[in-house]
Formats: C-alpha cells, sequence, structure tokens
C-alpha cells in the first residue's frame, strides 16, 4: 500500500498548485495502485486514515476558499481529543511506500519519523520550488521562515522528485551549500494537467478581444506590471477586456488589487473574479483571445500549460521554470517581463492576427501531459529507488 500524506490538502478548499497537484496525483496514483491518503492528526496527536469528510475535501477542490490555510472543524478536534483521552489512538497506518506531495508544516514534518517507521520502503517527497529564498521581499514572511527549516528536512527522505529541472537544481544548490555530501536522489517528474471538461458548443464570439491571467495575486506574480502594461495600452487606444482570476494573499496582494481598483474607478475594462472553481476557469480560458503569466519566478507554472491545453497563447516568462514549459511552443516568452516588455507582446497579439493565430496553432499541436503520465513515471522510480534507513 502506497501511503499519501495529504495532511493540509484534506483540510482546505483551497485549489491553488500544491493543493491541486496532491489531488490530482493521488486520484491518478489510486487509479493504477493501492493508495492510501493520510494524515497527521494534531488533536489526536498520531497520524491516521482520513474520515469521510476529509476524503471529500480532498477530492472536491471546489476553490471557494479564501486562504490557503488548513481549517479543523470542531467535531474534528473534539473528536480527535476524545479519542486520545480515552486511549483510543489507532496503530499508524503501514504502506510499502509513501510519497509526501505536500510543503508539510513544521509540526507535520515533526512528526515524519514515526510515519517513516510504518513504511517498509521508499519515502519520497515532491519538491515544488525555493522562490521564497530567491525573492524573499516579494514571498510571504511565513514562508521565508519556513523554507530553510524545510529544505533541511527533505533530507531525511531516501528521493524527492521535483516537478521542474529549474526546481531541481535550485534543491540541490541549496543542500551544496549546506555542504551535504550525499543526499537523496533528485529527479524530475514534471507535474500533469487535469482533463477539460466536454462542451456542447464553442463559446459565443466576444464582442472585443478578452485578455485573461489566471494566477494568485501575492507579490511575485508580478501584477502590478502587467497592469500598468494594460493602462498604457488602453491609454494609446487599443480596445480590449482584461479579466483576472485567482486567491489574493493578504501579505502581498494589497498594492496589486489597489492598482486594480484605481483603474475600474478610472473606467478601464478589467474585471477582478477572485476565487473560481474549474467550470468557470476553463469557460474563461475558452472566451479569451489569449492570457498573460507575469510571474517573475515559479516551481512548474502550470496557468502556462493549462492556457496552451484550452489552444490559447499565453505571454509569459522565457526563464527558469516557465522557460521549461514555454520551450514546446504556443508562448510568447520574454526576458523582461516589465510593464513596457509585457506592452509591446500584448501590442503584438492585439495587432497582429497572423502572429495570434500561429501561436494557438501550435499551444494546440502541443502533447501535454497527464496526472496519469506523472503517476506512472513516480510509481516506476519509487520502485527501484532503495531505501537509505
Amino acid at each position: 500500500m502506497l501511503l499519501v500524506d495529504t495532511t493540509h490538502t484534506s483540510h482546505t478548499r483551497a485549489q491553488t498548485g500544491i493543493q491541486r497537484v496532491t489531488r490530482s496525483l493521488f486520484a491518478a496514483l489510486r487509479a493504477r495502485q493501492p493508495a492510501t491518503a493520510v494524515c497527521h492528526d494534531p488533536f489526536l496527536k498520531a497520524w491516521r486514515e482520513l474520515q469521510p469528510a476529509e476524503s471529500r475535501c480532498l477530492a472536491g477542490g471546489e476553490g471557494g476558499a479564501r486562504s490557503r490555510g488548513a481549517k479543523w472543524s470542531w467535531s474534528q478536534r473534539l473528536a480527535g481529543r476524545a479519542r486520545r483521552t480515552l486511549g483510543a489512538v489507532p496503530p499508524v497506518p503501514q504502506g510499502v511506500a509513501l510519497l509526501c506531495p505536500e510543503l508539510f508544516s513544521a509540526a507535520t514534518g515533526a512528526r515524519l519519523p514515526q510515519l517513516f517507521a510504518a513504511v517498509s520502503g521508499p519515502r519520497v517527497a515532491i519538491f515544488h520550488d525555493a522562490i521564497a529564498l530567491k525573492l524573499p521581499e516579494l514571498s510571504p514572511p511565513g514562508m521565508v521562515a519556513r523554507l530553510p527549516a524545510y529544505l533541511r528536512e527533505l533530507l531525511a527522505f531516501d528521493g524527492v522528485a521535483a516537478v521542474s529541472h529549474d526546481s531541481a537544481e535550485s534543491l540541490r544548490d541549496y543542500w551544496s551549500w549546506l555542504g551535504v555530501a550525499q543526499g537523496p536522489q533528485v529527479t524530475v517528474i514534471a507535474n500533469g494537467l487535469d482533463p477539460l471538461t466536454p462542451v456542447d458548443s464553442a463559446p459565443a464570439p466576444a464582442a472585443r478581444p478578452r485578455v485573461l491571467c489566471v494566477s494568485t495575486i501575492e507579490g511575485r506574480k508580478n501584477h502590478l506590471a502587467l497592469l500598468d502594461a494594460c493602462e498604457a495600452l488602453w491609454a494609446q487606444g487599443l480596445v480590449f477586456d482584461l479579466e483576472l482570476f485567482g486567491l489574493a494573499r493578504p501579505d502581498t496582494a494589497g498594492r496589486a488589487l489597489r492598482r486594480l481598483q484605481e483603474l475600474q474607478r478610472a473606467g478601464r475594462p478589467v474585471r477582478y473574479g477572485g476565487v473560481a472553481d474549474d467550470s468557470t476557469l476553463q469557460a474563461a480560458y475558452r472566451a479569451c483571445a489569449f492570457t498573460v503569466y507575469p510571474s517573475l519566478l515559479e516551481g512548474f507554472g502550470l496557468p502556462v500549460l493549462e492556457s496552451l491545453q484550452h489552444g490559447k497563447p499565453c505571454v509569459c516568462s522565457s526563464r527558469g521554470a516557465l522557460g521549461e514549459a514555454a520551450a514546446g511552443g504556443g508562448c510568447l516568452a520574454l526576458e523582461n517581463l516589465e510593464a513596457a516588455s509585457l506592452a509591446t507582446a500584448m501590442r503584438q497579439l492585439l495587432t497582429e492576427p497572423a502572429k495570434l493565430a500561429g501561436l494557438a496553432a501550435a499551444s494546440r499541436a502541443r502533447k501535454l501531459r497527464t496526472w496519469a503520465d506523472a503517476a506512472a513515471d513516480i510509481s516506476a522510480w519509487m520502485r527501484d529507488l532503495p531505501s537509505r534507513a
């Protein structure tokens, strides 16, 4: 039995990057082999299998949460405390392998040795990114404080699957800086994509071009540059709508939200849809002319590939993991993500139909990975991975 740590994702409705990876990868793994989701219950103070409500949360991903934080209901808290008081603590679930796809908290990390001891085979973590070390000034303070310890805690695993070559290099570089002589085996296993929901008919043509940005709103996502680029184009007389979706992080989203509201008060055609479910996002992708993903740095860049999956070109960075995603075609990849560069790229796609059509054709020609592909790759790698215990 493969054990999958879903402590955080089974207690949040958020559907941002890591939660999407955890939900989709677990479903794909369970479809090909026996797999059980587990969590560390801080009120029971023990590892256990998920309860029905937690399993529904893991499977759901409604996308309605206003924060990424894990929420434990009062009934879950009381049940955990009562079982602990009565001495009804279940044994730690047993498995032949362990996968930790989440960026686990310090509290969960401190309890991982108990779970490691219950697993007879390889123990693997998925590594998403080291952005908080590279761009601390644009990252949530809590993540900046947590990441160094987390990177050290990954040394306890038998292997680490990074979601991109850029992330793998960042992890190896950090361990090298620490002076680690022989760390866990690191490989690159890229994320997959969820299948699209079939639609009965194509969307009605929009009255004017619509530009879409799907991204959490936080400092490093660079929304200020995007909004300034759009304002410059509107001031020059270009006609288009801008639509944004994504969770706004309270710690770093303030400046971008204030700028967005300024543009709205000035009558500019910009709409912020907040957190949206998958059906709403898929409808937005189908209706747009192209997307812009102005993020300065990513571990993977799922929205770029989701845009291409819908046959819509994406303006994004040519560097790091985003450059890896863009390399297969369908993107207008930029060395510089300042407002002027974004405006130039957007002007091209808004005023040169042949350019837009060529990139759209290239995006439709891409063969993109599925979560079944990712699950097959990680299962095969784990099968041959030796234990370091």
